[in-house]
């Protein structure tokens, strides 16, 4: 089924053979499109290491750069991929359609094995524009420098990115009564692993300063998880709700 508005740049096949399918698909590789199959499939790894997934329903991608990414229905990341750079090849064995990714430098090989295909795509389209990032961690630290008192009245700016055994603290200073002040800033809401940090920073200065020194170990965020909020108050650490600023 092709779609009329766009022509030639879009094509979706539901349910194809496998014949059919490798068609679609080989046709979206050699005119350089994204292609995706979605079915029951396989995937054989084999390179730097070994690996083989059993039969489950996933999306393939083919990209034009050469990369090839494997999801399922849970998280962000791939189960598997290949890198840009790698060469796309698809046939019929067996009456299933195989899809290959395959790298020359280092030798590497990924076969996803479909006995179902529930629909295949290609599109061809382009994306001049680069990523432009707003609302960062930088954005928000230099929220903070330039205004202070957004973290607390009296806090006074020391250093950024100063070094502690467990790492560079975003921002270190001094409160209103002179006690040392470790800040971490998180661009999003966070959960128990940036307490965990926050911790070990303040631990680690504590450690660095002297046996009877304060250190104070301040959260900013915009939001933290319950268990984060429970935690933040069981290590006697604080949070402060703060956004970076939108363009």
């Amino acid at each position: 089924m092709t779609d009329s508005e766009y022509g030639q740049r879009t094509e979706t096949l539901q349910e194809p053979t496998p014949p059919v399918a490798r068609d679609a698909v080989a046709r979206g590789i050699d005119r350089g499109a994204i292609v995706t199959v979605y079915g029951r499939c396989t995937v054989d790894y084999d390179g730097r290491a070994t690996s083989y997934l059993e039969a489950g329903d996933r999306h393939l991608m083919l990209k034009p750069d050469g990369a090839a990414l494997v999801h399922t229905d849970e998280g962000q990341q791939p189960v598997n991929w290949q890198p840009p750079g790698c060469d796309h090849a698809v046939g019929c064995a067996d009456g299933e359609l195989v899809v290959e990714s395959l790298r020359s430098t280092p030798d590497e090989r990924l076969a996803v094995r479909f006995s179902e295909v529930l629909q295949v795509s290609a599109f061809s389209g382009t994306d001049e524009n680069d990523l432009a990032l707003t609302g960062t961690e930088e954005d928000l630290r230099q929220r903070i420098l330039e205004e202070p008192t957004l973290l607390e009245n009296g806090f006074t700016p020391l250093a950024t990115e100063r070094d502690t055994p467990a790492g560079a603290v975003d921002i270190y200073g001094e409160d209103a009564a002179g006690r040392a002040v470790v800040v971490e800033l998180k661009r999003r809401r966070v959960g128990p692993d940036a307490v965990s940090q926050l911790r070990r920073y303040v631990d680690a200065l504590e450690r660095d300063l002297h046996a009877d020194a304060a250190v104070r170990g301040i959260l900013v965020a915009p939001s933290v998880t319950d268990r984060a909020g429970r935690l933040l108050t069981e290590h006697g650490l604080e949070f402060v709700s703060l956004e970076p600023p939108a363009e």
